[in-house]
């Protein structure tokens, strides 16, 4: 367990460890290298480590949350009257056979979470009861309260904190995300305006009676150089008739004088 406990360390020294995981680690049925060193403690974890007993567990002041479920513990709770600011407890899949092995709990006043379940008690039920009796500030007993009722995951708040969970940072996140939302709105509505400002687009002048006025007078004008054309080539035609006639005229006077 020592060397496990330096390696779940991480270096650092133990005043400065908050959180150890345990789980599975080889033990010779009681702790061994956890001392009063760790002050700053909150969470624990040893399941399924063999122990049999809580001997050798030291003084932890700000240790919160213990679980030493899945071993082989039937007694030796009064070795966590000195963890007074523990507030989750789980004993479950151990060898408790009398609920008289609790009374020392009692002094826990911040223990709010208990679980004892898969312990080889003769009758659940009446566990259940005697057990809110003899500890009076217990909320919740293998996370269910005095009613039965069962526990909803936001009311576990140790479980929350240690986690690292924080509602209220995703609830600011979802406010940023509707007011970005409402920002391309507004930006998009800016560009319509702005569009609108710039002048008609490609359909208003299509639609546009005047464009096509326009087109009817290129139309008209093009007509029109057609008719003066038409009107100088009759012209150039009628003076050359003239021209025709008088020198025909001309020749009939000169054959009469002869």
């Amino acid at each position: 367990m020592e060397k496990r406990i330096s390696l779940e360390s991480r270096g650092k020294e133990p005043h400065q460890v908050t959180e150890l995981n345990l789980d599975n680690v080889r033990t010779v049925g009681e702790f061994e290298g956890l001392t009063e060193e760790f002050v700053n403690l909150e969470k624990l974890s040893v399941i399924k480590a063999g122990l049999t007993s809580f001997k050798g567990f030291p003084k932890l002041p700000n240790l919160k949350k213990l679980d030493v479920s899945e071993n082989r513990i039937s007694s030796g709770l009064n070795h966590l009257r000195d963890c007074t600011s523990l507030t989750h407890l789980c004993l479950s899949n151990n060898k408790f056979k009398d609920i008289s092995v609790f009374e020392p709990l009692k002094s826990l006043e911040n223990l709010n979470s208990l679980e004892i379940g898969n312990n080889p008690f003769p009758d659940s039920d009446e566990v259940r009861s005697r057990v809110f009796s003899m500890l009076p500030n217990l909320v919740l007993l293998d996370n269910q309260d005095r009613e039965g009722n069962e526990a909803s995951e936001d009311e576990d708040d140790d479980d929350e904190e240690i986690n690292g969970v924080n509602h209220a940072s995703e609830e600011n996140e979802e406010d940023v995300e509707d007011g970005d939302d409402e920002e391309d709105i507004e930006d998009e509505d800016e560009e319509e305006e702005e569009s609108d400002e710039d002048g008609p687009g490609l359909a208003d002048l299509y639609n546009n009676p005047n464009l096509n006025d326009e087109d009817d007078g290129d139309y008209d004008e093009a007509g029109e150089d057609e008719e003066e054309d038409d009107v100088e080539e009759e012209e150039e035609e009628d003076e050359d008739g003239e021209s025709t006639r008088r020198k025909k005229r001309k020749h009939e006077e000169e054959g009469a004088a002869e």
